[in-house]
């Protein structure tokens, strides 16, 4: 609320006291004052109403539940740490004696420094592109490695084929293509570096819902993937096996959350996050083939966004791991960028 709104609220209750102290006959010497305080207590252009406020929270939590307008170009660079951590025990036995056993701990450090730019083709309709930046470090009681590339370009698109009405859910149908641009698991040798993407090509399609209801924003996501096999493979596998051809399982994702805004400039969410992937099928040069088990990651993401000027606002999350195929933990900042 401006200055001079608060200003005139402070005039109104001073002379309204002294009003009341008049005789009732005379109403029309209340009109002043009465019509001072309804004017103050107005909402001013440019003030931020409940509904608008739920909107930029719900944008700083995921910006895919946010069209921009045509013509309107957008930058975002987002940080993220993950760690991942296994324990493996391994044992070998010799005649029906156990002539080996011991506990060996893995552990990945992952950083992706992500560019991301979203351009509004029409009002309803918004193209991104994102190019990471990834740092990987890996320790195993048997080697250890460091590698910085390129990660995996995405090209995405988000559509939202009905106006957004007041106390109505809004949908938006997105899409993105995920290219193999970083280093390959499939290809990389371990003793030179480590795999910094996927090493195929992925198409995720999904339908993402949010509903304000105040002073609470809900939304929800289902996302389907396919990826295309990886093909022409010479990698060396478990001595004299070599892989030469991958067929990665499809998977589907869903999702729930709701953020809240504590005042105008702090919002906190929470969400959940699922994922289930069919195994990947390992061929090798020698005719035979292994089949992965099917992988469920399942993640618990409790967000912080803070507000620091109309159209600026720094989202930070915290990703705890469910599942035993999750990472342990993930870290992130999300900062839209001016030019």
């Amino acid at each position: 609320m401006k200055i001079h709104s608060l200003l005139g609220l402070i005039a109104a209750a001073l002379v309204l006291p002294a009003q009341a102290q008049q005789s009732a006959s005379s109403p029309a010497s209340d009109a002043p004052g009465t019509a001072a305080a309804r004017e103050a207590l107005k909402q001013k252009e440019g003030d931020t109403d409940q509904t608008t406020l739920l909107k930029q929270t719900l944008t700083a939590v995921d910006k895919q539940y946010s069209l921009i307008r045509r013509g309107q170009v957008q930058t975002t660079y987002d940080f993220n740490y993950t760690y991942i951590g296994q324990e493996k025990i391994n044992a070998n036995f010799n005649d029906g004696s156990l002539t080996l056993f011991n506990i060996e701990n893995d552990s990945s450090h992952i950083v992706t420094n992500t560019l991301s730019v979203d351009y509004g083709v029409r009002d309803n309709l918004t193209a991104s592109v994102s190019l990471p930046l990834v740092s990987k470090y890996s320790e195993t009681p048997s080697s250890s490695g460091l590698s910085h590339s390129l990660g995996d370009m995405g090209i995405g698109a988000r559509f939202q084929p009905w106006e957004a009405h007041r106390g109505r859910p809004s949908m938006t149908f997105t899409g993105n293509l995920r290219l193999p641009t970083g280093r390959s698991p499939f290809k990389v040798d371990p003793n030179q570096g480590l795999a910094t993407g996927s090493g195929v090509t992925t198409l995720t399609a999904g339908l993402n819902v949010n509903h304000i209801v105040d002073p609470v924003a809900l939304f929800g996501s289902f996302n389907a993937s396919y990826s295309t096999a990886a093909k022409h493979l010479s990698q060396r596998r478990d001595g004299n096996l070599v892989l030469n051809r991958v067929d990665p399982g499809a998977s589907v994702s869903f999702g729930l959350g709701f953020a809240y805004a504590l005042s105008y400039g702090i919002s906190t969410s929470v969400s959940v996050q699922e994922t289930i992937s069919r195994g990947t099928k390992l061929h090798f040069d020698d005719g035979s083939a292994l089949r992965t088990k099917t992988q469920t990651a399942g993640v618990l993401s409790l967000g912080l966004g803070y507000r620091i000027s109309p159209k600026t606002t720094l989202n930070f999350t915290a990703g705890i791991g469910l599942t035993a195929d999750s990472p342990n933990f993930s870290l992130g900042m999300s900062m839209p960028l001016s030019f």
